[in-house]
């Protein structure tokens, strides 16, 4: 999708030096950069996501020489 959008002379000049320094398109630099806003400000949004993943995995089935070795690990722990 394209969008015309304004930006401040400094953070677009800003924005043209990091895209030529990690060799990224205009484009790619400030898609990821939404990106990442929108993850920080939806968290939300991600926490549903992993739901989501977890929901398709199921229930984990715990090791059972893993579940002994925590077990014998907390039962030698002073609290």
């Amino acid at each position: 999708m394209k969008t015309a959008i304004s930006l401040p002379d400094d953070l677009f000049l800003a924005a043209e030096r990091q895209a030529k320094r990690t060799r990224k398109t205009r484009s790619q630099l400030y898609a990821e950069a939404l990106a990442e806003y929108l993850a920080r400000h939806a968290p939300d949004e991600v926490t549903e996501a992993m739901n989501r993943v977890v929901e398709r995995l199921g229930e984990p089935r715990p090791d059972p020489l893993l579940a002994a070795v925590a077990r014998r690990t907390f039962e030698h722990t002073e609290w």
